[in-house]
């Protein structure tokens, strides 16, 4: 048997996993069970997961500034922890854009804080830096 034939049977476990891990996650589920289960599955470093209940809340917030404004940020800070810098950069970077808006005022103040804060941590990093406090 050749070392190829050999690896076959795990190369197919892997390819099957891969397209079977996508959640069937409930329609029912309201935002807050979303961010909850999210935040959950986030704390024990299932970010596969966590990014998918981000993605359902982002896809079914309609014109739901806030909630579309949450998944993004926390979709980003998801990036950040797996160290995937320049794709968190950009996203949040999307994200303080909301708050070039006229409306500025009225969307969730924290986000657009904990992205600065993010993405100077981000620049700290990159230079070889410990993050300030």
């Amino acid at each position: 048997m050749t070392g190829f034939a050999k690896k076959l049977p795990a190369l197919c476990i892997l390819i099957i996993t891969a397209c079977v891990s996508t959640m069937n996650i409930s329609e029912d589920y309201s935002p807050a069970v979303l961010i909850q289960r999210a935040q959950e599955a986030s704390d024990r470093n299932r970010y596969k997961t966590a990014l998918q209940y981000y993605q359902a809340l982002y896809d079914r917030s309609g014109y739901n500034t806030d909630m579309k404004i949450t998944a993004e940020y926390e979709i980003a800070f998801i990036h950040y922890k797996q160290k995937k810098y320049q794709q968190a950069r950009q996203e949040l970077n999307a994200v303080l854009e909301y708050y070039n808006s006229p409306d500025a005022e009225l969307l969730p103040q924290q986000f657009r804080r904990l992205a600065q804060i993010v993405l100077e941590s981000i620049t700290e990093k990159e230079r070889g830096q410990k993050p300030s406090k």
